[in-house]
């Protein structure tokens, strides 16, 4: 199991938590002084009151939680904003509200899942070209999967 060094840089802080033994994100606690609210169509960034140190080719993503996301149109505009292996600040969350009417953070309240993640550095070789596969350059929607449209997905050879 791998493991992340965390410290609290406010007593008051709550240690993230997986919710269940299946989870894949753990979830991230607002650590504040007093209430923080968010208007519609608004930002702010939350303070969780911890740090991490992150294993060398690891980094955290944070990303939004889905029940503030459906009940309050609550998420994260960066999802999924990373953290780096080598950055030593506060953890702190950018919520925005996409909804009507203005929402309310708490102290202790979820506000976040964190997922940490490996991940590789690579090297980028600059070419002329690039294969020829079945698709080509179809972008947005090409495959038209989910339409009258669709096609048999195949593998390139």
């Amino acid at each position: 199991m791998l493991k992340v060094k965390i410290v609290r840089l406010n007593q008051k802080a709550v240690l993230p938590r997986y919710a269940t033994v299946h989870a894949a994100g753990m979830d991230l606690a607002a650590c504040l002084d007093a209430p923080v609210t968010i208007d519609p169509f608004a930002t702010e960034l939350v303070p969780t009151g911890l740090g991490i140190e992150l294993p060398q080719g690891c980094e955290a993503q944070l990303r939004p939680r889905s029940g503030l996301a459906l009940k309050h149109m609550i998420s994260l505009p960066n999802a999924p904003a990373t953290i780096d292996a080598d950055y030593r600040g506060e953890v702190k969350v950018i919520l925005v509200n996409y909804g009507k009417e203005p929402f309310v953070v708490q102290h202790g309240d979820r506000i976040a899942q964190m997922v940490i993640a490996r991940y590789e550095h690579v090297r980028l070789e600059e070419v002329d070209s690039l294969s020829q596969t079945r698709r080509g350059d179809g972008g947005f929607g090409h495959t038209g999967i989910g339409t009258d449209k669709s096609v048999p997905v195949t593998s390139d050879e």
